[in-house]
């Protein structure tokens, strides 16, 4: 079994998808596979390039569930090496071999790659064989220079956005946990899991990608509910909560309270502020 299997999930972000497809080609050494998985989206399910596709969940998008089902699929192709990408991420030319040759040299390591978040696009969209000059990675990440690779990575700071792993060591993890659903909470747990695995967590300077630009909200208070909910999860998991920040930002807004044992709760529609 050998191949390098790209795995991106989408839902609605069609524009994005087709961007990300044009910078994949662009590869200096395409994926042997692309796993695009459609979650509760016909339009992409419709497509003969589309490899699987989920229904949505009544509580939001199964995020977890369908990067799994991904796996699956890119493993019953025949891939050796995982490499998962936000549907967001255009690719450096260089990513994919650089995340198939660092996962075959040490395949006990999950490893990211810096990721740049981009402006708002010109109006002519963003130029793909250019991307490499708005390089300039996150700063809450680390960003390794190219031909440089870093061990021993915090989990605390990994993302989902993009990442990659050898088969062996997706199942020793044993994939994302699908009790999460909707946003938040799905890639902590993933990095808690790959630190109890006895494997390792590292970042490829030479994998990098370019997070394409849409509008968000900070605080995410579209989400309340999902965070809460997956906090929650994470807590009795781990016996910590995550996504803090978030979670305390919406308190200071009317649209969260503390139980009495710790757990965070959203508050009822009409009652923030009274």
């Amino acid at each position: 079994m050998t191949g390098t299997a790209v795995v991106t999930v989408v839902h609605d972000r069609h524009d994005h998808l087709a961007r990300q497809r044009a910078s994949l080609a662009l590869s200096s050494c395409a994926p042997d596979h692309h796993v695009v998985v459609a979650v509760d989206d016909p339009v992409v399910a419709a497509a003969d390039w589309c490899a699987t596709s989920l229904p949505a969940d009544p509580l939001g998008l199964p995020i977890a569930a369908a990067r799994n089902r991904g796996a699956e699929v890119a493993i019953a192709r025949g891939a050796d090496v995982l490499v998962f990408l936000d549907v967001d991420c255009l690719v450096d030319p260089g990513l994919v071999a650089a995340y198939a040759d660092v996962v075959r040299d040490e395949p006990r390591t999950v490893w990211s790659g810096p990721v740049t978040y981009l402006e708002r696009p010109p109006p002519g969209g963003y130029d793909l064989a250019t991307l490499t000059a708005l390089d300039s990675p996150h700063p809450a990440r680390p960003a390794p220079g190219f031909g440089v690779r870093i061990r021993g990575a915090d989990p605390d700071l990994f993302w989902s956005l993009s990442f990659a792993c050898s088969v062996d060591a997706w199942r020793r993890i044993g994939g994302f946990c699908e009790d999460y659903v909707g946003y938040g909470g799905e890639d902590t747990d993933f990095a808690r899991t790959i630190a109890n695995s006895a494997l390792d967590l590292g970042w490829v300077g030479d994998a990098r990608a370019y997070h394409q630009w849409h509008p968000v909200s900070r605080p995410p208070v579209e989400h309340v509910d999902d965070i809460v909910r997956n906090a929650e999860i994470y807590r009795r998991r781990w016996g910590t909560t995550p996504m803090l920040g978030w979670l305390e930002a919406f308190e200071q807004r009317g649209l969260v309270s503390r139980g009495d044992d710790g757990e965070w709760l959203a508050v009822p529609p009409g009652a923030a502020g009274q």
